[in-house]
């Protein structure tokens, strides 16, 4: 299994981007998506999820509201649509992916330990 986010970038605060998350290795199976970042000096957060089913997501409090995440089971890729950014959404975002239906349930903060595999990352730079 491989991911590959992509769609980072330099954009001025109250832009947009859309980060993509291209997976392969896999097809015809259901699958949970965690996007997390990770900002200079700071650990690894998770930002959004959503479960295999599509029946779940989760926002963090920071980008509820802005953030939407989605995903095309057919492409086997996932987004994240990033509006209204900020200077603290600077980060490199990553995608990861697990199999389990049990990911993304609830309204429980994506953990890095609920995701199988993962990809490198694509860095979202927010200034003027």
């Amino acid at each position: 299994v491989q991911l590959q986010a992509s769609g980072g970038g330099l954009v001025q605060p109250g832009g947009s981007l859309r980060l993509s998350c291209a997976t392969s290795g896999f097809s015809g199976v259901d699958f949970a998506i965690g996007w997390f970042r990770q900002a200079p000096g700071k650990e690894r957060e998770g930002v959004s999820c959503i479960s295999r089913d599509d029946k779940s997501t989760y926002y963090a409090d920071s980008v509820k509201g802005r953030f939407t995440i989605s995903k095309d089971n057919n492409k086997n890729t996932a987004y994240l649509q990033m509006n209204s950014l900020k200077p603290e959404d600077t980060a490199v975002y990553y995608c990861a992916t697990d199999f389990s239906s049990l990911v993304c349930r609830g309204n429980i903060v994506p953990s890095t330990r609920d995701y199988d595999y993962w990809g490198k990352g694509t860095l979202v730079t927010v200034s003027s």
